[in-house]
């Protein structure tokens, strides 16, 4: 009698956020969104509260209606390319360990920012850059759209259900979870509505995101 063959199990993937997940940036956000604002003579304080739910265009709409968007964009991108050169940044801890751990071509970075700040952080801090990264420019629907995570999977050649989610912040992981894949919350206080798991920082979670890389299918990840 001759034995089935074993069924090859399919590589487990991860996807990260960028900016609150692996690079603490929150002070440079509201450092550029500040400037901004003082430029355009608004409420630092309210023009933040804004850009942290919506996508620039959609806060300029919000809090600056009767300016140009486009020259509204110029000036913001300026001050960000400005602060990836001269502002100071740092990884989350875990996040350099974490990175280099992982098995080449079974992860990648999903972020609402552009490829060319990323790498400039990235360089900064250290991290290592995979082939895969899914940018502003790559897609026109952004987070909480499913688009961004999705394009990501297809370029990793991975199904959704095999993709584990790693965000901070809520239209990140509502963009995973209509995506249809494992979404886990790092550096939060409390756990983001809908995430399956949370880790209060990225530390915590180093060792569960490599124990997931290796799983069997049908092991829990929630």
């Amino acid at each position: 009698m001759t034995s089935e063959r074993a069924r090859p199990v399919p590589r487990k993937y991860v996807l990260f956020d960028v900016d609150g997940t692996l690079i603490d940036a929150v002070a440079n956000q509201r450092q550029v969104w500040g400037t901004w604002a003082v430029r355009y003579g608004l409420d630092p304080d309210e023009v933040y509260r804004v850009a942290l739910r919506t996508r620039p265009m959609e806060t300029f709409a919000a809090v600056a209606p009767h300016q140009d968007p486009l020259e509204c964009l110029a000036a913001l991108h300026t001050l960000e390319d400005e602060d990836v050169r001269s502002g100071v940044y740092a990884a989350f801890d875990g996040a350099p360990e974490l990175l280099s751990a992982l098995p080449s071509g079974c992860w990648g970075l999903v972020t609402s920012n552009y490829e060319h700040r990323v790498r400039g952080r990235f360089a900064r801090t250290g991290l290592p850059v995979p082939d895969v990264l899914v940018d502003a420019a790559a897609v026109e629907e952004g987070k909480p759209s499913p688009v961004p995570y999705l394009l990501a999977a297809e370029r990793l050649g991975a199904g959704p259900e095999h993709c584990l989610v790693i965000e901070d912040a809520p239209s990140g992981v509502k963009s995973g979870l209509r995506a249809g894949m494992t979404v886990w919350g790092v550096n939060t206080p409390v756990a983001v509505e809908g995430v399956h798991r949370h880790f209060g920082s990225l530390r915590e979670a180093v060792p569960e995101i490599l124990a997931f890389t290796t799983g069997a299918p049908g092991d829990s990840a929630i």
